[in-house]
């Protein structure tokens, strides 16, 4: 996991290395950097919101069918994959943009958490060192922050190691700072004295949950305004108070600059959520829906040796059908309905799973019954 969190933290290192040597402050480099990698992941967002959409104005003829086939979920399924080809719509699309969105997240937190690796430049045997003196390891992501409140609580500790590694974070301390209180250090619920440092360290884990919590409240109202037939009220009442109390609780266990980067995180995001939304209007959706079921018509009538990802699925569980007709148990008898049924779904789910590997898509094992 780490090695992950390395490679995939060298680009965006070198993109937050370049923030903080024009604005010479990291918490204002924070937000910049925030915005730009938004900014960079915003097409991902874009064409997981586009597939929502779309899967939205399936919702009224998906209930229908819902209605149609509840005692038969065998032939559920079938008809749920027929309206999938005909519309042109993968039910998985949204998968895959939402998995390289959190793939790039780890770049991105690798960078916040580690700024002596990525804006000091210490070498990994200097880092080994310091990681050793302040009792933590690197294999602990947030290892650099822990380092550098330590450092500034008795430096001394530090001064053989080379690099001039010990006057390096103390310079980048000074400017590792939101309004004179330093983002190395960890907020305290209740500190000892409430100087101006420890007030804005006391508040910080506060506006990162109340930021995820805007955040949640919306995401809830809306999705109950686009589905208002949607199950679950109170578990979503439930995560959304849960998610951000626990913010708050985990801001305190953590240096304060962590907790400043989930503030403006959680802001972006709703930020970008919201104009989303507004963008997507049931007029436009429709309108983007017409012309992404044209593109599909066109593409197949061009290529027709090509199979789509549903009409692969649908081939696999008519051969699944086949196979079936007139099995027996080992006894002789024939299945039952409701074993059919059963071992159908099975297959079916098999099969899936399988073409979902084919395509590099991730593949959720829920029953849509």
């Amino acid at each position: 996991m780490n090695a992950l969190y390395d490679i995939i933290g060298i680009p965006f290192g070198y993109l937050m290395l370049l923030i903080n040597r024009f604005f010479n402050n990291y918490a204002f480099s924070i937000i910049i950097f925030t915005v730009v990698t938004k900014i960079l992941m915003f097409p991902v967002n874009y064409k997981t919101q586009k597939s929502s959409a779309r899967m939205q104005l399936l919702n009224p003829k998906l209930e229908k069918l819902r209605k149609s086939f509840q005692n038969n979920p065998t032939r559920l399924q079938q008809e749920q994959q027929k309206l999938y080809v005909e519309e042109g719509i993968n039910p998985m699309g949204s998968c895959l943009p939402a998995f390289i969105q959190m793939f790039l997240l780890f770049g991105v937190l690798d960078v916040v958490y580690k700024p002596i690796t990525h804006i000091l430049r210490i070498s990994k045997d200097v880092r080994r060192a310091a990681a050793g003196i302040a009792g933590t390891k690197l294999s602990d992501l947030r290892c650099e922050l822990r380092m550098m409140s330590d450092l500034n609580s008795d430096s001394s500790k530090y001064s053989a190691l080379g690099e001039n590694f010990m006057s390096k974070v103390h310079e980048f301390s000074d400017n590792f700072t939101l309004f004179g209180a330093n983002l190395g250090a960890y907020p305290q619920l209740h500190p000892d004295t409430w100087t101006k440092e420890a007030f804005i360290l006391f508040c910080i884990p506060f506006l990162a949950g109340l930021a995820q919590l805007l955040s949640s409240v919306y995401s809830i109202v809306h999705q109950k305004k686009t589905n208002p037939g949607v199950q679950g009220g109170g578990c979503l009442t439930f995560m959304m108070i849960f998610m951000p109390l626990l913010s708050v609780w985990f801001a305190f266990q953590v240096p304060a600059g962590v907790g400043f980067y989930w503030i403006w995180s959680a802001l972006f995001s709703f930020l970008i959520q919201l104009g989303l939304n507004l963008y997507f209007t049931p007029e436009r959706s429709e309108a983007i829906n017409q012309k992404e079921k044209e593109k599909a018509r066109i593409y197949a009538e061009k290529h027709p040796e090509k199979k789509t990802f549903m009409q692969r699925m649908m081939e696999q569980q008519e051969l699944l059908e086949q196979q079936q007709r007139g099995m027996k148990k080992q006894n002789g008898e024939k299945f039952s309905r409701s074993e059919m049924n059963k071992y159908n779904r099975e297959r079916i789910k098999e099969a899936r799973r399988r073409m979902a590997e084919d395509y590099g898509e991730e593949y959720d094992d829920i029953d849509e019954d």
